[in-house]
């Protein structure tokens, strides 16, 4: 998904998809020490969208802060 689709999404929605995001780097760590990962590269894509959806939610926090 790219930059500008996920920056027009709310917080919620993007707490959503940083932990479906998380749960699936979990399922293919898991299948990497099981040897049943054949694209190893999937991995490193999901690592850089969970640190993207962190920047967005943190850069959202900065903009609009909860008082």
């Amino acid at each position: 998904m790219d930059t500008k689709a996920l920056r027009s999404k709310s917080t919620e929605a993007l707490q959503t998809e940083l932990s479906e995001a998380q749960t699936h780097l979990k399922s293919l760590d898991f299948k990497l020490a099981a040897n049943q990962l054949k694209n190893v590269r999937e991995s490193r894509k999901t690592k850089q969208l969970i640190a993207r959806l962190q920047t967005l939610i943190n850069e959202k926090h900065l903009v609009q802060p909860s008082v």
